[in-house]
């Protein structure tokens, strides 16, 4: 009788898990990956905004930074990481 109750919850343990991986870490890795392509995928031209709220247009794109044009003469160095969103025709940045 000990070994069928261990095992039932051996089996539950492994149910909980799979639910747990299929609700919660499988979208997540997806939407990882949904990100980074769009921050491999910008280029000179792109509206976006950054995770601290910045919008402006990517003015150029190097290996770990993005130089963003915010006003007429003003020019930040952002972190690729930092770019949350390209901001859509309709203002909606998507990730």
């Amino acid at each position: 009788m000990g070994q069928g109750s261990a095992m039932s919850s051996l089996v539950l343990m492994a149910l909980i898990f799979a639910v747990f991986y299929f609700i919660v870490l499988m979208p997540a890795r997806k939407q990882q990956k949904k990100k980074e392509a769009m921050i491999a995928a910008l280029k000179k031209g792109d509206r976006v905004v950054t995770a601290g709220g910045i919008h402006g247009t990517v003015a150029a794109v190097e290996d770990a930074v993005v130089l963003l044009r915010v006003a007429e003469n003003v020019k930040l160095r952002v972190s690729k990481s930092a770019v949350a969103g390209v901001v859509t025709g309709d203002g909606v940045a998507e990730p």
